[in-house]
């Protein structure tokens, strides 16, 4: 019995590393208004010129028919499954997989399934991914895959800066008046994800400052604890995050992956912001 893996598409893993290590992937959706699609049939090349013409749009989870034939092709094949999503404090595909797992545990009751909640999103829920999926290559049962997963979330740490306060506003991360006035004085917060939530970690004037203070918070991080991977995320700014993988590099020798993130994502935070997620060899918490 093979263990495999199953995500959803806001773990924004590379197509060569999923499809190198197998894992599968549910995709979440996007409405502007009548006009929905899943976000994995959207580039994002083609999403952020729409968002900016039409307005920030809805995402809503996977559809549960989705869901379940995944699930099923995995489980009617003799195999086991992890399957790692998002945080369950910021979209209902957590909930709605158990549900379905309880839909497949009655035509096929001796599934074996685990579903883990990342608590988060992005790489840092793909980094979880990445290493369940390779311990499961290297032949671990369903119980050491949950176990090394686990391990790898409590090691993890996902820093970002938003470029304009506004889509946190809209999405209720931040008050009216405080990104009104964060976007006049151009203050920029240091966001992270903390149990599931985004957490202020620090608020820097200027860009350029809060880019060197989320460095610094990494190297200290790794200093500590060691380093496993590391990833720069991007929205619509390549070039900015190719300065940061050189300031990254400047410090330590490390590959650094450059990952830009997608519409479901990026709705929420908006062009221009840019982050680290990294994971160290000792439990960060």
């Amino acid at each position: 019995m093979t263990v495999r893996i199953l995500t959803d598409s806001t773990s924004y893993i590379a197509d060569e590393i999923r499809e190198e290590l197998d894992i599968r992937v549910v995709s979440l959706n996007i409405s502007f208004g009548e006009e929905s699609f899943r976000e994995t049939d959207v580039s994002n090349e083609e999403f952020y010129p729409m968002m900016e013409a039409k307005g920030i749009p809805t995402s809503s989870q996977p559809a549960v028919g989705e869901i379940y034939q995944e699930i099923e092709k995995v489980v009617a094949a003799g195999d086991s499954l992890c399957g790692i999503f998002l945080s369950s404090d910021m979209s209902g595909t957590y909930d709605t997989v158990r549900m379905v797992v309880g839909m497949i545990k009655d035509k096929y009751p001796e599934a074996e399934i685990e579903i883990i909640d990342s608590r988060s999103n992005s790489m840092q829920l793909g980094f979880a991914c990445i290493e369940a999926a390779r311990a499961a290559k290297a032949g671990k049962s369903l119980a050491e895959v949950k176990e090394v997963t686990l391990r790898n979330i409590h090691r993890s740490r996902f820093l970002f800066i938003p470029d304009n306060l506004e889509y946190l506003k809209k999405g209720g991360r931040i008050g009216g008046a405080s990104a009104l006035i964060g976007n006049l004085l151009k203050i920029f917060p240091i966001l992270t994800v903390e149990e599931g939530k985004v957490l202020v970690l620090n608020k820097v004037r200027h860009k350029e400052k809060a880019i060197r203070a989320m460095v610094e918070k990494m190297l200290q991080d790794i200093g500590q604890y060691g380093l496993g991977e590391i990833a720069v995320h991007h929205i619509n700014c390549f070039e900015e995050a190719q300065g940061l993988v050189k300031k990254i590099k400047e410090k330590i020798t490390t590959n650094v992956q450059v990952v830009p993130i997608g519409p479901v994502i990026g709705l929420h935070v908006g062009p221009g912001a840019i982050g680290i997620v990294y994971y160290t060899k000792k439990a960060l918490r």
